[in-house]
């Protein structure tokens, strides 16, 4: 199985990594998010749902600590060639046997970074391995230096964005050609997922949002499926995914009759979806972002239907979530720089009415400028 990067590419990665470790002092850095050890290996598993932990030296050595159903995932999918097994027991600790790999490499009373916000790492892992290491090691919280590395893409990575991209509007079109009186939710989930699959994509890091009715309302996956009314209207937020590279969109259809109502939500989310975009520029920050979207919604009188944030990266996530770190919020100082993808949500929910509007897609900053990864139009939809 061929990674989906070139040996160059990971490499130059690692280096970098372990250029920035090593400029705030530390040795060595366990990471337990999978996307860093995808982005940094190509290892790709849904195992860290068991602790499991990617060793990265300061001089680009990686060792990994999992399961033994990975042993193989990892010997096909990446280019880690030091593999350690932890057995599974009743009375098993892998955090011990972290300490003991840590001490074999030379790492005993070394300075390590953490990453601590990993979905792998649980309160119950993180407790286990304080434990563990106290005494070993100087641990401090790196949560954040690979994302942040992993936040301005490569040419490599912004070709599976582009192609995310298609996957997301082939599953817009399948979506527009169903809803219609009578459409069952589920044949509509199955066709924007099938488009997806033959292009050869993957799974979304979470489910698909649909909801017709009251429940267009909602912007959470919910269980359950209905059936669309002569006159309804329909949520969506979905992801095209190649490569695990996500790009995500949203849009809310109609059904039958369109309130003029709807139409002026419609027009208003437009208008916010494109003042967020011509923010989105190299030297900006993501919060001035952010604010486009909250001056113009609020002018327009939809202040307490709009949401406190208004999107986030883009990049290569698993599950539970494809939410990539930075989000889109008021005072966000994070600057963007070119080669950053962003999805940008716009999001009204008229509670009183029982009326939905959204909008969104994503976006690639170029050098001046954003750049719509989606093709498909931003015009209202109405069967």
């Amino acid at each position: 199985m061929p990674l989906h990067f070139d040996a160059e590419e990971f490499a130059e990665r690692r280096a970098r990594a372990c250029q920035t470790m090593t400029k705030q002092g530390l040795d060595g850095l366990l990471i337990f998010r999978q996307e860093s050890m995808y982005y940094l290996t190509g290892y790709d598993t849904f195992g860290y749902v068991f602790f499991q932990c990617l060793v990265l030296e300061a001089d680009g050595r990686t060792t990994l600590l999992t399961r033994a159903p990975d042993l193989r995932q990892a010997e096909q999918t990446s280019d880690i060639t030091d593999i350690r097994i932890w057995v599974d027991l009743p009375e098993a600790n892998p955090a011990e046997a972290l300490r003991a790999l840590l001490e074999e490499r030379g790492l005993k009373n070394a300075k390590l970074g953490v990453e601590y916000e990993a979905y792998g790492l649980t309160a119950a892992n993180g407790k286990r391995l304080e434990t563990a290491l106290a005494g070993c090691a100087d641990l401090t919280d790196t949560s954040l230096l690979v994302s942040r590395q992993r936040l301005v893409k490569s040419p490599a990575e912004i070709l599976y964005l582009r192609r995310g991209a298609e996957l997301a509007d082939a599953a817009l079109s399948a979506a527009e050609r169903l809803t219609e009186p009578g459409a069952y939710e589920g044949d509509i989930l199955a066709e924007m997922q099938g488009a997806i699959y033959r292009g050869g994509g993957d799974d979304p890091a979470n489910e698909f949002i649909i909801g017709s009715g009251p429940q267009a309302l909602l912007c959470r996956y919910h269980t359950g499926r209905r059936h669309i009314e002569a006159n309804d209207q329909l949520t969506l937020e979905w992801a095209g995914v190649y490569r695990h590279y996500h790009a995500a969109m949203m849009r809310t259809l109609l059904v039958g009759r369109c309130p003029e109502k709807q139409r002026e939500m419609h027009a208003a989310a437009r208008d916010a979806l494109l003042a967020v975009e011509e923010k989105l520029r190299p030297g900006n920050t993501v919060g001035e972002a952010f604010d486009a979207h909250a001056q113009t919604l609020d002018k327009a009188g939809y202040r307490e239907a709009r949401m406190n944030a208004c999107g986030y990266a883009m990049g290569t996530t698993f599950a539970p979530n494809w939410m990539d770190w930075p989000m889109l919020y008021h005072a966000n100082p994070v600057m963007l720089r070119p080669g950053m993808v962003f999805f940008v949500h716009i999001i009204i929910f008229d509670s009183e009415a029982g009326l939905a509007m959204t909008l969104g897609r994503s976006s690639l900053i170029g050098e001046t400028a954003a750049e719509p990864l989606s093709q498909a139009s931003l015009d209202l939809s109405v069967n």
